[in-house]
């Protein structure tokens, strides 16, 4: 029922820890500060998440890039088929509600691949496969500790490993609401891919080719010294 990670697993580096590679549930806690203020806290679920078994535990920051390089580590693992989301949401990026809806609904059929009811200013993911992200809804299901009448419970070390514990036990178990156990590898071969950032930017506005056949001018001119 599992399966070995292939060669390059995980192909996305970030803030995150290996864990079991057999195991069923990746966690994933919103980052809602700056890099060089993630308080301690936040650090010790990342901890405990693998002291529990997890494959792979680290922070989201970003409703764009940030999900594309999640999508693309947990697609080259087909053991994983749960992500536990903990922490707090972030008040500016909202990727954990980007995260569920992109579950839930997809992507549009637009050139940035906009997560569909995604409240987060810039839903895009233009850099990664429709196959991956088609494979990431597929393969897995969210197991969402954030809750407004709970705060707390997203950020209880405890429940992270009850979390993280439910997911890997062969008989269905009871969870918050969520019936959990572990179902085995996905049955289908790994997608084991770096990303690759043709549009570094998602959130700006993609230009006309009018509008970009007249920048490259005034580029050229620029270069030539043409005032």
């Amino acid at each position: 029922m599992k399966v070995e990670p292939p060669e390059g697993y995980p192909p996305e580096t970030g803030r995150y820890l290996r864990g079991n590679d057999y195991s069923p549930v990746a966690v994933v806690a919103i980052l809602d500060t700056f890099d060089f203020k993630i308080p301690p806290e936040l650090v010790r679920l990342i901890e405990v998440a693998i002291e529990a078994g997890a494959a792979l535990a680290g922070t989201l920051q970003t409703e764009n890039i940030g999900i594309e390089k999640l999508i693309a580590n947990v697609v080259a693992n087909p053991n994983i088929r749960y992500l536990v989301i903990c922490w707090r949401e972030s008040p500016g990026h909202l990727p954990a509600d980007a995260l569920c809806k992109l579950i839930d609904n997809g992507v549009a059929q637009d050139k940035k691949r906009t997560i569909v009811g995604a409240r987060a200013p810039s839903p895009y993911l233009p850099n990664i496969s429709l196959e991956a992200i088609q494979r990431f809804r597929k393969q897995v299901s969210i197991v969402n500790l954030i809750s407004e009448e709970d705060p707390k419970r997203a950020m209880d070390p405890e429940m992270i490993r009850k979390a993280v514990h439910c997911c890997i036990q062969e008989k269905p178990t009871e969870f918050l609401g969520y019936t959990l156990h572990d179902p085995g590898a996905w049955p289908e071969p790994a997608i084991c891919r770096k990303i690759s950032l043709r549009i570094e930017e998602p959130w700006k506005r993609e230009l006309s080719r009018r509008e970009q056949e007249i920048l490259d001018r005034i580029r050229k001119s620029a270069k030539r010294g043409d005032g």
